[in-house]
């Protein structure tokens, strides 16, 4: 099992990467004939190959937030509190804050990741 899932996982990434280089293709030749950041589609030998555009948009947050204190429009600017990490790390080493001063306050979480690799030469 271990070897068919090192030679799968060889074989995912080798077909990840070919894949990659289509689609970099694919995009090169719709830029060129449809152009850059246009949907579209092409049809050739009974496949379809289709461009659709996905557009997000988010507000620039120093350019926003200033222009909505110019406009006296606080209410609309989000205060967000959250702990300082690398702040509380070097209280904690500074001596300023104790360990037992933040018990309850560290959540710890975990994700289990498979690895296989070879050992020996191919």
């Amino acid at each position: 099992m271990l070897t068919n899932y090192y030679e799968l996982n060889k074989k995912k990434k080798e077909i990840e990467a070919e894949m990659n280089q289509l689609k970099k293709i694919f995009h090169d030749y719709l830029d060129n004939h449809i152009g850059a950041d246009d949907k579209g589609e092409v049809i050739l030998n009974g496949y379809k190959l289709q461009r659709q555009i996905r557009k997000t948009e988010k507000f620039d947050e120093e350019v926003t937030i200033k222009r909505l204190e110019d406009l006296k429009m606080n209410d609309l600017i989000q205060i967000v509190k959250k702990p300082d990490a690398l702040k509380i790390k070097s209280a904690l080493n500074l001596g300023f804050l104790h360990e037992k001063d933040l018990d309850g306050c560290i959540i710890t979480t975990s994700s289990p990741a498979i690895s296989v690799k070879s050992i020996t030469p191919r």
